[in-house]
């Protein structure tokens, strides 16, 4: 997996159903995830969504949301988030995150946009989440690459 993909936004979230907050810059926090992001802990430290996926989703259903409905924290172009992913490690700049697993869309999607929950469901449309390994800044505009087994 030799992709290099573009961190294109940034977002974190005030708490439970807060708004998301876009950041130009944040810092990775090792075991913890994005300061000051509501989840703090546990093993869904920071998400991530494809812009290319958002984009297809945002056409096929006729709408042109903020990709920040989604609640992911950072959204990257140009780097595939799969099934054999699971288990990857993700350098960002100086940060490393190690993907877990996929993120499935909750109800929250359908409440911005009916259909957009079951429109992302499948094939990872949701994204991925993981922990964060080694901390360091994440900005838009930085290059994210898998790193090799």
């Amino acid at each position: 997996m030799t992709q290099v993909g573009i961190i294109e936004k940034i977002w974190i979230k005030r708490g439970k159903r807060a708004p998301m907050d876009a950041l130009e810059r944040a810092e990775l926090i090792q075991n913890k995830g994005l300061k000051n992001n509501a989840n703090q802990g546990g093993w869904r430290q920071v998400t991530l969504l494809e812009a290319e996926v958002w984009e297809r989703v945002m056409a096929k259903l006729n709408a042109d949301l903020d990709p920040s409905v989604r609640r992911a924290n950072i959204l990257v172009r140009g780097l595939k988030l799969k099934k054999d992913c699971r288990g990857k490690q993700l350098k960002i700049d100086d940060g490393i995150l190690k993907i877990l697993n996929e993120t499935k869309p909750c109800e929250r999607m359908d409440e911005a946009l009916p259909g957009l929950k079951s429109a992302l469901y499948d094939n990872w449309g949701g994204g991925a989440f993981g922990c964060v390994m080694t901390g360091g800044d994440v900005w838009v505009g930085a290059s994210a690459q898998w790193l090799e087994d």
